[in-house]
């Protein structure tokens, strides 16, 4: 309908078609089919980040323990077998998307017990106030993905409240149908209306996706609605989908948002995407003839301030594993230490990180050259 200045009305009908605005659910409608929410933005709707696996900064990890790697914000987690992370092409035809999540089974996880294998991400609690947690009006979430497993059968997904103590947890399941093929699932979990998420830079939601579980998990009745956490009532009914070394399984177009339907893949730039994930853990590379100072009257320490360009969630650790010696002016060879992060002052993640040099000769208080390689970089890690 539309307003004319007259104050006359005008019914507008989409092209070809008349307009189906009718109620399809109580948190979308449906205009030509095509479901929209029926409040709040359309965008910033998917609570996960680098849902698309778009970005991945780590790169692939080979043996891949309890870590960070492949697509950003998923954690591997395993105690039993061997695999390798990584970010995969391979993705549903159609879909809109151009990267996958993958986990390869280099060694079979056979073990029965406290085994298992599971992807996970964590969410902080203050990006979490809006689903009114520990309230009467504690909304639903709905968990949306596509996924791609060797191992047909049946996969536990488990929403697990860090917070509230004891910890509370759902769990629920999907089937894998059919073997290497794309399966778009989606699986709606009821709000809690027990124990509210702290709203603070601190893990307070994992969302776990179980590959294997052993009989620790499997023993008890699987949680299909909020309680105190069990661990016999966690993954029951999971299947063994590192049972093989020819099992590879693939994840993507992962969203989960507020009410009990899934409205469309929320599809963000690049650019978007990687600030997210730059909060958690970034990379600065070097440039070639960076200056340092030689700082104290000693002739053998000298520093480089490395100021980082994005905010991250907390005071990050520094590794400088990739980090390579050169030549200074006057031929000082500089042989890197370590690296220490200053205090994060009143803005977690605007620092300078200090690398402290050792060397031999050169002159106190003097600035020195140093040639950093192009690939040279240190990584800054805030996870939750």
């Amino acid at each position: 309908m539309g307003i004319r200045l007259d104050g006359t009305t005008d019914t507008i009908s989409a092209p070809g078609s008349d307009l189906n605005l009718g109620q399809s659910g109580d948190s979308v409608k449906v205009a030509s089919e095509v479901q929209l929410p029926t409040a709040g933005a359309l965008s910033n709707r998917n609570i996960m980040i680098n849902g698309a696996m778009q970005v991945a900064q780590r790169g692939t990890v080979v043996n891949a323990g309890n870590e960070y790697g492949g697509p950003d914000r998923y954690k591997f987690g395993k105690n039993d077998g061997a695999y390798t992370i990584s970010q995969d092409t391979d993705v549903p035809s159609g879909s809109g998307f151009a990267k996958s999540y993958k986990i390869d089974v280099t060694s079979a996880a056979s073990s029965t017990g406290t085994q298992y294998v599971f992807l996970r991400q964590m969410i902080e609690g203050q990006d979490l106030q809006h689903l009114k947690k520990g309230t009467s009006s504690a909304e639903s979430l709905t968990l949306q993905f596509w996924v791609k497993s060797t191992k047909t059968g049946t996969y536990v997904v488990q929403l697990y409240d860090i917070d509230t103590s004891p910890n509370r947890q759902i769990c629920k399941t999907y089937t894998v149908n059919s073997s290497n093929t794309w399966e778009y699932k989606t699986i709606t979990f009821a709000g809690d209306t027990t124990g509210a998420f702290d709203s603070d830079n601190a893990a307070s939601l994992e969302i776990n996706w179980w590959l294997y579980a052993g009989s620790t998990y499997t023993s008890g009745t699987l949680q299909t609605s909020w309680g105190t956490y069990s661990n016999a009532n966690a993954a029951v009914g999971q299947v063994n989908a590192a049972d093989s070394t020819s099992n590879n399984i693939f994840f993507t177009g992962v969203q989960l948002e507020v009410g009990s339907k899934a409205t469309p893949f929320e599809h963000r730039s690049f650019g978007d995407e990687i600030a997210r994930c730059q909060r958690y853990y970034g990379k600065i590379r070097l440039a070639n003839q960076e200056w340092i100072y030689n700082e104290s009257n000693s002739a053998n320490q000298k520093w480089h301030q490395i100021y980082i360009p994005f905010t991250m969630r907390a005071n990050p650790s520094v590794d400088v594993s990739d980090l390579t010696t050169g030549d200074a002016v006057g031929g000082l060879t500089g042989v890197i230490n370590s690296v220490t992060p200053q205090a994060p002052g009143d803005t977690p993640g605007r620092i300078s990180s200090r690398v402290t040099m050792s060397a031999s000769g050169g002159t106190a208080r003097y600035i020195y050259h140093h040639d950093w390689w192009n690939g040279d970089y240190v990584s800054l890690s805030a996870e939750l």
